[in-house]
């Protein structure tokens, strides 16, 4: 199946690496990130939001499916506006897949959500996130296609996981009371893409997720026995130093619901935990010191 990529980054190379029936091709930002994918036989094209390298437009529409991974802030409305036409015209286009967050939900005062939920975002990120997810599924309705959005919860595995920020120093126990998170695997998340984009099922809106809300200073304990470390030291939030962003992100808590997958998709994470998550990739000596 002929997948054009908007976006090759971690989710989407994570499913290109599982899925040995998806012939990739897509767009990266810098040319040296495009050198790169091409090594590992993917056909990738240069795109910044503004250029556009040649070959882009004829790998787009040869597409029978797309998936969006670029973020609002790096242009992902952008590559509506380029090329949108293109899109249109494409004539084995059947589905449009965007990776979408769980930030759109906002504040639900730690209450479980599902794809029903309100979404209660106020921020600019999140009401960017929700203007790009009408967009995309307005394009593919207009070109008789379907539109999954797919709501991701915080994304780790390998290489980007609590264990290797203990090793590198850079986690930290923020306590704030009755605060939890969600977060999903890579391998996860490229399983319910696998899902939607076979099924032939209606578009819809999908949440992926772990099936354990967790605070954060639990995961970061977890990983530190993992790897047999003290953990760092609790922080109060109301004493922390974060970032503007950082605040932003503890200042949502809700309990997110993959029950709609499970039940329509069939989808059954390999990591329904943190603690299957963190213990695979502790085993593959994630976070580890390397003689």
């Amino acid at each position: 199946m002929k997948i054009f990529f908007f976006g090759l980054g971690y989710c989407a190379r994570g499913l290109i690496q599982r899925e040995s029936w998806i012939e990739a091709s897509g767009t990266a930002r810098t040319a040296e990130a495009v050198t790169a994918l091409r090594r590992e036989g993917v056909e990738a094209y240069r795109f910044d939001s503004v250029e556009a390298e040649s070959g882009l437009l004829e790998a787009l529409a040869k597409a029978e499916g797309i998936v969006v991974s670029i973020p609002p802030r790096d242009g992902a409305g952008a590559a509506l506006d380029r090329f949108g036409a293109t899109i249109a015209a494409a004539p084995a286009l059947r589905r449009i897949v965007y990776y979408s967050t769980i930030g759109v939900y906002g504040d639900h005062g730690g209450a479980w959500v599902d794809e029903t939920s309100a979404t209660r975002t106020r921020t600019a990120r999140g009401l960017a996130r929700l203007e790009d997810e009408a967009r995309w599924t307005a394009a593919a309705r207009a070109r008789g296609a379907e539109a999954d959005i797919l709501r991701l919860a915080g994304i780790y595995g390998p290489g980007r996981n609590t264990l290797v920020n203990l090793a590198r120093g850079e986690a930290r126990r923020i306590i704030k009371l009755e605060q939890v998170f969600n977060r999903a695997h890579v391998d996860d998340i490229a399983d319910i893409s696998r899902l939607v984009l076979t099924r032939g099922l209606k578009g819809q809106i999908w949440n992926v997720a772990d099936e354990e809300p967790a605070p954060p200073q639990d995961v970061v304990a977890y990983a530190a026995a993992l790897l047999g470390v003290q953990p760092p030291p609790e922080e109060p939030f109301d004493e922390a130093k974060l970032s503007p962003m950082g605040r932003e992100f503890y200042a949502d808590n809700k309990r997110v619901s993959i029950a709609k997958a499970k039940a329509e998709l069939g989808f059954a994470p390999a990591y329904p935990t943190y603690r299957e998550g963190l213990t695979a990739l502790a085993e593959a000596g994630e976070g580890q010191a390397r003689g």
